[in-house]
């Protein structure tokens, strides 16, 4: 009988073709997907082409171009000629070209390309991402990459888990992004150094699917090699729609061993912002109103989907933003664009004088859309406010829900909706 284990090992062990894993265990594992970007995916196939002629399954191969499209400058169309090319030359079925792409992180659930149970690889840290759909996936570097393109394998070391448990109705206001922040702020940046994160508890299952993607994204800031999140019925129905394949769901025994358990009161999670340079330097927002900023930034993997959207919008409508202010919105995908459009958002948004963008990474690692100046700050949904991340090494950044960011590009300076009243 094997030992009792957590989604994480369940998922591995299944995938080594064993009954059973351990932390600490070198194992060798079938992938079921590989994911790479226009900045990652050159090198990638530099590698694979090392190997061999051919990727192990065109089907199973995902490459989207999002950092730096539609193409900012020569390199960057190079980049994206280089993944396009290959693309065609490989059959890979995979593929989004500008004008039907959007943020990776976004477009692949939405498209129904991951599904619970996957074992996911992806040259670009934010992987972790589908593991709000009961996935394991996980960054890696673009020469494993490489090699699962070539082979569709990859070598792991079982990480021991980490369970959060999270009970309690969060406040008006208050999302999954702070939650995730809270959570930062608690263990700090290698808090969770190279383990298994898992998102559980009341609060969790009261969760949207655009709530708990952007928990599971960013299980990367806490050091994590992922975040996953046990399938359920919110689960089924967002994926039962969409998938292209039949699934394998994985559940935690009850006795199941972690490396620690944290127990959260989401009650007390007030609007969380990330003060520079680290994701784990946070704050209740209401303590940060005499920053004063310059930008705003409204989408990436991490909120660019359309609840965010909605959020945004119902805190700027009727509304203009600071005449010292740039807003940009950023929806993730075509897709959520298109609902942004339909609903009415978009008029919203530019009612208020905000820049509405296709969907691409663009200003969320200084690649475009909205690079920071010397000594300017912005307040961002993105995940990442480390030094240079959106521009200059002497800009700021500061990171926030879609609420607190609509309302701080109102207000001129770090905001909550009820300022603006």
């Amino acid at each position: 009988m094997a030992r009792p284990m957590t989604i994480a090992e369940k998922i591995l062990a299944a995938h080594a073709g064993l009954d059973e894993v351990v932390p600490g265990q070198l194992i060798e594992c079938d992938l079921d997907l590989v994911l790479s970007n226009d900045v990652t995916a050159p090198i990638a196939i530099d590698e694979c082409r090392k190997i061999t002629d051919r990727v192990w399954n065109p089907d199973r191969v995902v490459m989207v171009p999002d950092h730096y499209t539609p193409a900012k400058d020569i390199k960057s169309a190079e980049l994206s000629k280089r993944v396009r090319d290959f693309v065609r030359e490989q059959g890979i079925s995979h593929y989004w070209e500008v004008g039907k792409v959007g943020i990776e992180h976004a477009l692949l659930p939405e498209q129904g390309v991951c599904v619970p149970g996957d074992l996911i690889i992806g040259a670009d840290s934010h992987t972790c991402t589908y593991g709000a759909l009961g996935c394991f996936s996980t960054g890696v570097g673009s020469t494993d990459a490489g090699v699962g393109l070539a082979t569709g394998r990859a070598w792991f070391k079982v990480p021991e888990s980490i369970k959060f448990e999270i009970d309690g109705e969060l406040a008006p206001g208050v999302s999954g992004k702070d939650v995730i922040l809270h959570i930062i702020g608690m263990i700090g940046v290698d808090g969770a150094l190279y383990k298994a994160m898992e998102f559980t508890g009341s609060t969790i299952r009261s969760m949207s699917m655009d709530g708990r993607m952007t928990i599971s994204n960013m299980a990367i800031e806490a050091g994590g090699k992922a975040g996953l999140i046990e399938v359920d019925d919110i689960t089924r129905a967002y994926v039962d729609e969409r998938k292209e394949r039949d699934y394998v769901e994985y559940h935690s025994d009850p006795d199941a061993t972690y490396a620690a358990v944290y127990h959260i009161d989401a009650t007390q999670i007030e609007p969380t912002v990330a003060l520079p340079h680290l994701p784990s330097n946070t704050r209740p927002a209401r303590e940060c109103r005499d920053l004063a900023i310059d930008q705003v930034v409204i989408g990436s993997c991490t909120n660019g989907r359309i609840e965010d959207m909605r959020a945004a919008a119902a805190v700027l409508k009727g509304r203009t933003i600071d005449p010292r202010v740039r807003c940009i919105i950023i929806p993730a995908t075509q897709q959520i664009e298109r609902q942004c459009i339909e609903e009415g958002l978009t008029q919203i948004f530019l009612d208020a004088n905000c820049a509405v963008s296709t969907p691409t990474c663009g200003p969320c690692l200084g690649g475009h859309m909205g690079c920071l100046a010397h000594g300017e700050r912005a307040v961002a949904t993105t995940n990442r406010n480390f030094v240079g991340r959106m521009g200059d090494p002497t800009s700021q950044v500061i990171l926030a829900n879609p609420v607190v960011a609509a309302a701080s590009a109102v207000a001129g300076h770090v905001a909550l909706p009820e300022d603006l009243d």
